[in-house]
This record gives structure tokens, C-alpha cells and sequence, in this order.
């Protein structure tokens, strides 16, 4: 009775600590919406993390955890092949790539893409306004290089260098990033502790051709040039930086069947502090997996809404596995998303 009594006041402590500057930070209804640039680097990647409503700061241990926690590719067996797909809202196509090696006597190092691509769209103007024959596109390109290590048997860390693009027609912008997390499995059981810090970055700034103009310098002087060649200046942004912090439970853990919860307070540059939470129902030995969550809890004007999804682990003799996952992102104004996952464990 005594040691149950004191595991619930450690585990209060460490709630405090945890989500309490998220309740602090809230109470003051700071505006920071649409501050930053890059704002794709928010987009949660994998099907697996999506699923849980993105409580998966603490959980992150696969191929996507260079997005997540840097510090969870540490607990990755192997090698590890990912890949996650999805048409990200009317026109958009959103991927992510992820491949992680072991370095013998060091720890993991992993290698990222993630893009945002829309199809060509037409070019219009005032005087076309059914187009010019001309096309464009946009394109959001973040592309990394992490490492991760065991300093303990319970203690991870991990961090990404990563390189940001962004570009629409004639126009680009570009920075540099870095991400840095931890996991921790503490002493109570089957409670995991995670911290990440991501896109901690430069400013960026878009430049290019489509931001020329002609102008005449003295329109009230006869004689002068009047197609000088200007360049309209643009604002430098930051990049979405995100700290997240969250806890995750094994509630029950046995050979056949594994129900954790988890849930993650966020606190980003451009938006207000929210919670995330979700919950995993592995069975058949860890073969199926259930997820669901909801997304962005006490934040005001929340677009999110539930998710969803399933998954199926499949796993050969030796180190050998196959992943299939499936999740579904519930909007609370623009129709719902699907993502799916392949990953590949040797």
C-alpha cells in the first residue's frame, strides 16, 4: 500500500512538471497563428503517430521517429526502411522517407526526406484570367541526417541537422534546422517519458524572379528610365519551432495483449499551447494494432479532430519484419485524411 501511494505522488510530480506550463502559458491567450515559415514542418508524419493524435512524443520508435523524437531511433532493432503517403487536403501529396543504420559501437544514424508537392497549376492574371498557357508549382522539401545513441539502458538521446526548401514558381526560400530529443523509460512500470525539441532553425526568407518589377524612379521627370528593374523585399520568418513533451503507460502488458496510453503537451512558435492524447491496443503478439487520439485539446478555433487507424506487424524468422499501417485524420471543416505506411525492419 505504501509503495503504491508513493508511485502515484512520483507519478503526480512528474504530470506537474510535465503539463503543468502548458496550463500556465495557456491562461495568458497569446495569438502567434501564421508567424512562421515552413509551416509543412508541422504536418505529423507516419500513419502510426498520426493514429494516437500525435501523443507520440514518449512512443517514437521506428522510422519515423527522426520527425518525432531523434532520440527514439536509438531503440530501433536493425535496419529500418519507411515510408508514409498521403493527399494532404485538396492537391497536395505529402511523403516522408526514413532509413536508419546501426553504427557498430556508436548508436543509429538515419537519413530523412519530406516533401510537399502540389500538381501544376494554370497561370492567370488580370488580363488572362483563364490563363496564360503557363503552369507553376509549389514545393516544400526538408531533408535531414540524425543520430541517436543508448547513454543507458533507459536513457536515449538524439538529434537531426536537416536542410528546408521551399519554392513556388519562379521563387524559393531555404534554412537550415536542427531537432534534439530524449526517452526515457523510468524506474515505474511501463511509463516512458519523451522531450523534443524540432526546428530549431534560421530565418527564411523567399527571393527570386517573380519578385522583380519595373519601376520608374521619378515619374515626375521626363527622360529617365522607365523600366529600372526592382526587386520587392520580403520579411524574414521563423521556423515553426515545437517543443513537446509526453508520457506514455503500458496499462496492461501481457504476452497476447498491450494497451498503452500516451499524451503529449505542445508548445509551438506560432500557435497556442494544446494537448495531444491517444491510445495503442496491440494483440495476437503485438501481429494487430489498434489505434486513437485526438488532436489539439484546449486549443481555441482547433481545425483537428479524432483519428483513427490500424495496423498489421509481420515478422519472419530472424530480425525480419514487415509493417502496414493505415490511419485516418478527422477535420473539423475540410474532409478527412488518409495516410499509409510501409516499413521494413532486417
Amino acid at each position: 500500500m505504501l509503495e503504491n501511494q508513493k508511485l502515484t505522488r512520483k507519478l503526480l510530480i512528474i504530470l506537474l512538471l510535465v503539463f503543468g506550463p502548458v496550463v500556465l502559458v495557456r491562461a495568458q491567450d497569446v495569438k502567434k497563428i501564421g508567424t512562421s515559415a515552413a509551416a509543412f514542418l508541422r504536418i505529423p508524419v507516419g500513419s502510426r503517430g498520426t493514429a494516437m493524435g500525435s501523443a507520440f512524443v514518449s512512443m517514437a520508435d521506428d522510422g519515423s521517429a527522426m520527425y518525432w523524437n531523434p532520440g527514439g531511433m536509438a531503440r530501433v532493432s536493425g535496419y529500418s526502411f519507411y515510408a508514409g503517403h498521403s493527399s494532404w487536403l485538396p492537391g497536395l501529396d505529402f511523403n516522408y522517407v526514413g532509413v536508419i543504420l546501426p553504427v557498430p559501437g556508436s548508436g543509429k544514424v538515419g537519413f530523412s526526406v519530406t516533401a510537399l508537392t502540389t500538381a501544376d497549376m494554370i497561370v492567370t492574371t488580370p488580363e488572362n484570367p483563364q490563363g496564360t498557357g503557363e503552369t507553376f508549382s509549389a514545393t516544400s522539401i526538408a531533408a535531414g541526417i540524425s543520430f541517436a545513441r543508448n547513454l543507458t539502458e533507459r536513457f536515449s538521446i538524439g538529434g537531426t541537422a536537416k536542410y528546408v526548401s521551399e519554392k513556388i514558381f519562379n521563387s524559393t526560400a531555404y534554412g537550415f534546422a536542427f531537432d534534439i530529443g530524449t526517452l526515457y523509460t523510468t524506474p515505474f512500470n511501463g511509463i516512458r517519458l519523451g522531450v523534443s525539441i524540432s526546428n530549431f532553425g534560421t530565418k527564411m526568407r523567399i527571393t527570386g524572379e517573380d519578385l522583380n518589377v519595373r519601376v520608374d524612379i521619378a515619374p515626375d521627370q521626363k527622360g529617365n528610365n522607365q523600366s529600372i528593374v526592382g526587386r520587392l523585399s520580403t520579411d524574414k520568418f521563423n521556423m515553426p519551432l515545437i517543443m513537446r513533451v509526453g508520457l506514455s503507460w503500458d496499462a496492461i502488458n501481457s504476452p497476447m495483449n498491450r494497451f498503452t496510453l500516451a499524451v503529449d503537451g505542445i508548445n509551438p512558435n506560432d500557435n497556442s499551447q494544446s494537448v495531444n492524447v491517444g491510445g495503442e491496443y496491440a494483440f495476437y503478439h503485438e501481429t494487430i494494432l489498434i489505434w486513437g487520439g485526438f488532436n489539439d485539446l484546449f486549443l481555441e478555433d482547433r481545425e483537428k479532430g479524432f483519428t483513427a487507424g490500424i495496423g498489421i506487424n509481420i515478422k519472419r524468422q530472424g530480425k525480419l519484419g514487415f509493417k502496414a499501417q493505415f490511419a485516418h485524420q478527422d477535420f473539423r471543416y475540410l474532409s478527412g485524411v488518409e495516410r499509409f505506411s510501409l516499413a521494413l525492419t532486417f
